[in-house]
């Protein structure tokens, strides 16, 4: 069934159960999670990239969030961060099965409208992969930079259980909210305790297919995602659920501190694996990236800074993002 077709009570009994967090809580991680998954792929890296990338890491972190921002400037930005892959089952078909791989197989099978109407992220994982190795090739710092710290956000957004389903938030099964729970209270409040220890960035034979082997393991834990939810929601007293703090310019209501750890807790570290799982993979697709651009010398532009250009394009964006009202396309559901 579509998603707009769903009983409008459902969705309006979640809206009251939950809060609508309008702050940095944007994305499949959080901005908080976005900065800290790209902060620790850095680390992952072989001594050949890690000076050029260490040098950096402010602004790889600080602009893991950049592709959340232009979702209110640039209406093709929405579909790049998730892929509503059960859309595409019928009858207990497997997804995987159906849709095919590459691009080009897809689009013949299902149009160009289609795709971008259910997500588009392994594939544009690749499409980012591509660009960044064109980066390493020109020795272009600006490029490199912000390719890198873009596909670090999509390749977040993939390991996201949520970012895989049409039930992205909640909203098909009275559990609206859901999705700001998972990827932004829980890292924001457990993230510093994590084990990031991933171990060395692999060069990846085939990017395309490891992208979408993110998604399949992102989706196998969507049932667990929801369910455990719905359980630990019916058990928690009420009164202890939700907590006011102070966020911007007013106070908001979150998920409390205990209540997100017993529902972490019932998820046996699921949070902790999928973060890994995304800084593991994003340090082999810039190590890959580097390779396949022929294994630059980097010391030679390690020291350079990026451009005035570049700095002027960012500042816009974020201005664009300060002044926007709502995203272009599918809504935040944060």
């Amino acid at each position: 069934m579509n998603r707009l077709a769903r009983p409008i009570l459902v969705v309006l009994a979640g809206l009251l159960a939950w809060p609508i967090a309008l702050t940095e809580q944007a994305g499949a991680w959080g901005f908080y999670g976005h900065r800290r998954i790209n902060r620790m792929a850095c680390f992952t890296l072989p001594p050949e990239l890690f000076p050029f990338f260490k040098r950096h890491i402010d602004f790889i972190s600080d602009h893991a969030v950049d592709p959340d921002r232009r979702r209110y400037a640039d209406p093709e930005e929405a579909p790049r961060h998730y892929i509503d892959i059960d859309h595409y089952a019928h009858a207990g078909e497997d997804p995987f099965a159906v849709v095919p791989r590459t691009w080009d197989m897809a689009v013949q099978k299902f149009t160009e409208d289609t795709l971008k109407a259910y997500g588009i992220v392994p594939w544009h994982v690749q499409v980012m992969h591509g660009r960044l190795v064109q980066a390493f090739k020109r020795g272009d710092v600006d490029r490199i930079l912000r390719h890198a710290a873009d596909l670090g956000h999509y390749v977040g957004d993939a390991h996201v259980p949520l970012h895989t389903t049409e039930n992205y938030n909640g909203q098909l099964t009275g559990q609206v909210g859901i999705h700001a729970f998972w990827e932004s209270r829980i890292p924001e409040l457990s993230a510093e305790n994590y084990d990031h220890l991933v171990g060395r960035a692999r060069y990846l034979n085939d990017p395309l297919t490891v992208a979408w082997e993110a998604v399949q393991a992102s989706h196998l834990a969507v049932d667990s995602v929801l369910d455990l939810e719905r359980k630990i929601n019916g058990e928690y007293p009420e009164d202890m659920k939700f907590v006011f703090e102070d966020r911007g310019r007013g106070s908001m209501r979150f998920p409390s501190r205990e209540y997100t750890q017993a529902y972490e807790a019932s998820m046996n570290g699921m949070v902790e694996r999928r973060m890994n799982a995304s800084i593991i993979t994003l340090g082999s697709f810039w190590y890959t990236a580097w390779v396949d651009a022929g294994q630059p010398d980097l010391e030679r532009i390690e020291t350079k800074e990026v451009s005035d250009s570049l700095k002027k394009v960012i500042a816009a964006e974020e201005e664009q993002w300060r002044m926007a009202t709502k995203s272009l396309g599918r809504d935040h559901p944060e």
